[in-house]
């Protein structure tokens, strides 16, 4: 499949470089939110701040608490899209509507995730640099998002 830059998320962290091939077949409003939240600068200098090993890694909260987001709400998109090493999925509360701005990526495979998180993207490169994130919950002096940017915008 050649890579659409229009749906290409580059994350500079503090590791290094996380390519992420967004995935609109899938999640077509969660990818939408997710652009324009990266074209307002949202995601730049935001912690991982849930990091477990074998698990995931979580950002997207500028609070770095865990309970913050933007403060948009989103309705699931539960697809049939496997967790598995490289998946980048959403984050929620209990509620399946909950999702805002916080996501994850899997370190290893998470089937038991599968249909009840939207899974929106696939890390096509930079996963040694996830493997590298400092692990916590929550993670103490923790790794950063410094930039992300959609490659079709540069």
């Amino acid at each position: 499949m050649a890579e659409d830059q229009r749906n290409t998320l580059l994350l500079e962290t503090t590791q290094g470089p996380v390519t992420i091939e967004m995935r609109p077949d899938l999640a077509p409003r969660h990818v939408a939110r997710i652009k324009e939240l990266v074209r307002q600068g949202f995601y730049d200098g935001v912690p991982f701040h849930r990091v477990i090993d074998g698990f995931m890694a979580q950002t997207g909260d500028p609070t770095g608490t865990g309970m913050g987001g933007s403060g948009q709400k989103l309705k699931a998109e539960f697809n049939t899209a496997p967790h598995v090493r490289g998946t980048v999925s959403m984050a929620r509360a209990s509620n399946p509507d909950s999702a805002d701005s916080q996501f994850f990526i899997c370190f290893d495979d998470a089937r038991f995730l599968d249909g009840q998180y939207t899974v929106w993207g696939t890390v096509t490169a930079g996963m040694e640099n996830v493997d590298k994130l400092k692990r916590g919950e929550p993670v103490r002096d923790p790794d950063r998002i410094v930039k992300a940017t959609l490659v079709g915008d540069a």
